[in-house]
């Protein structure tokens, strides 16, 4: 069963939990308990497939799910057709301490699509379940990557639309494209002249307006989301953690029972909630590295038990993760505070008036215990791409090299030389005017549109362009519509009919 982090819903199933997205009242659902992974079912997994071991993580969480509609789920998200490498998530060699797991190979070059394959088939069961009989329609807030793999996985699905809100001039050029040629009878792309804080809190405040809602019921339809605030979007993140773990073992890189540390460049904090839920559920995990941009917000929490949005939002040239309001530390918190709903709500209640809260001693004490943080300024990033590229051979995009130099300053300070495994969120042919610059200099990219770059990358790097990139220029751009930060509801509004 799902509780509400703020202690202010009845508890629901995994499917309702799924189809409702968010908690009414305010609050996340998370799990009342976190599924354990004995020893031996952790051993007994080596040499399985993802797919099988998605199988076996999603069957602990989403009880009420059939074995046939999960496996229903699970084959249709993750196959070749998908993904364009058998091992869905495959791990590649750094050095003796660094792996890299590389979580792009989806439909959009993004390791949103790890979730975002799966969700809509998740969201179409849950939806049979729970005999709704509306539309539902999804609202996506994104900063880059979720837009355009929510929009992949949910096009055509029947009874369902989708509208994605991003921030105008905030994303690149490729991200751009990506979301504003998709196709489909039922999906729409807003750009929103805003930053990302901006399309994800009124998408919020669109869940929280009871009588909006009731308006929309109706007129036949129910909301959802597709963000990371979606539980049916969280869930299978896990499964990555428990699979690398596995690759490791299998390639007799660690031995049973090991411990690793994950590095996670982050800004909405999911990706590295997955790897919390993974080690709760008995993953041998020494460290998680939270990595942050110059958007240090989750940085500075860490470190001073402060968390205050009360600062300039800066664009970087990691756009998926300049984010000031990080959703699912929201649920982390919870989790850190043995399930405290009170102390939940007054920290967003002060979030939300205030633009800050503090936490108190003991709760940081448990976060300290498996958690460290660190940030990569903007030329550091750039470095980073250019000397891995150099001493390795190994092309990493812009968050991926944030995580890169957030794991060598940790080193550097703590000599901890446990083996570690760092999240690869986006392959370097997304943000390739950066990466070609850390790589060759400005004066290479300059005067150059997007795609002679990505040809350009694709000479200097012998990788081939993703799938998800190619001829991108080439096709119709199908949405165009802009909106103010404060007419998003409006647009809801027009789009539906209502």
């Amino acid at each position: 069963m799902y509780i509400s982090t703020r202690d202010n819903y009845d508890k629901v199933s995994a499917s309702m939990a799924i189809k409702m997205g968010m908690v009414p009242t305010g609050g996340l659902f998370v799990p009342e308990k976190t599924p354990a992974l004995s020893w031996q079912e952790l051993i007994a997994m080596q040499g399985a497939s993802y797919q099988e071991v998605a199988e076996r993580i999603l069957s602990l969480y989403l009880e009420d799910f059939t074995r046939e509609e999960i496996e229903d789920s699970v084959s249709k998200a993750y196959n070749t057709v998908q993904f364009n490498h058998k091992d869905i998530a495959p791990l590649h060699k750094i050095n003796d301490h660094c792996f890299i797991l590389e979580l792009w190979h989806g439909p959009t070059a993004a390791f949103k699509d790890m979730a975002l394959q799966v969700m809509p088939h998740l969201l179409f069961h849950a939806l049979k379940k729970t005999k709704s009989e509306k539309e539902t329609v999804i609202l996506v807030a994104t900063s880059g990557d979720t837009g355009k793999a929510a929009l992949e996985g949910f096009k055509n699905v029947p009874g369902i639309k989708i509208i994605v809100f991003f921030p105008y001039q905030g994303v690149s050029k490729v991200q751009e494209l990506q979301m504003t040629t998709t196709d489909g009878d039922n999906t729409y792309v807003v750009a929103v002249k805003g930053n990302f804080d901006d399309c994800q809190s009124a998408v919020k405040e669109i869940f929280g307006d009871t009588s909006f809602k009731e308006e929309l019921d109706r007129k036949g339809y129910e909301l959802s989301s597709a963000n990371s605030i979606n539980w049916g979007r969280l869930a299978p993140q896990i499964i990555y953690y428990v699979y690398s773990y596995l690759q490791l073992l299998e390639q007799k890189e660690i031995t049973a029972g090991e411990k690793i540390n994950f590095v996670v460049p982050t800004g909405n904090f999911g990706n590295i909630l997955a790897g919390w839920y993974a080690w709760k559920m008995g993953l041998p995990v020494h460290k998680l590295i939270c990595a942050s941009n110059e958007n240090k917000v989750l940085t500075d929490f860490f470190n001073t038990g402060v968390y205050d949005r009360n600062r300039q939002f800066l664009q970087t040239r990691s756009p998926s993760m300049d984010i000031l309001i990080s959703s699912n530390l929201e649920r982390f918190l919870f989790e850190m505070t043995n399930h405290d709903g009170g102390k939940i709500s007054g920290w967003m209640k002060d979030l939300n008036a205030k633009g800050l809260f503090d936490v108190d001693k003991e709760t940081m004490t448990a976060i300290n215990n498996i958690l460290v943080a660190g940030y990569a300024t903007e030329a550091e990033t750039l470095e980073t791409i250019k000397t891995v590229f150099e001493k390795t051979g190994y092309t990493l995009d812009t968050h991926t090299a944030v995580g890169m130099k957030v794991y060598e300053k940790y080193v550097a300070l703590s000599k901890d030389r446990t083996l570690t495994v760092l999240d690869a969120t986006a392959s370097p042919f997304k943000f390739n005017a950066s990466v070609l610059e850390a790589i060759k200099g400005p004066a290479v990219v300059r005067e150059k549109d997007e795609f002679q770059i990505l040809h350009e990358l694709e000479r200097t790097t012998g990788q081939p362009i993703h799938l998800a990139l190619q001829d991108l220029d080439k096709r119709a751009v199908l949405h165009d519509r802009i909106c103010e930060k404060t007419g998003i509801k409006r647009e809801v509004e027009e789009i539906l009919g209502v």
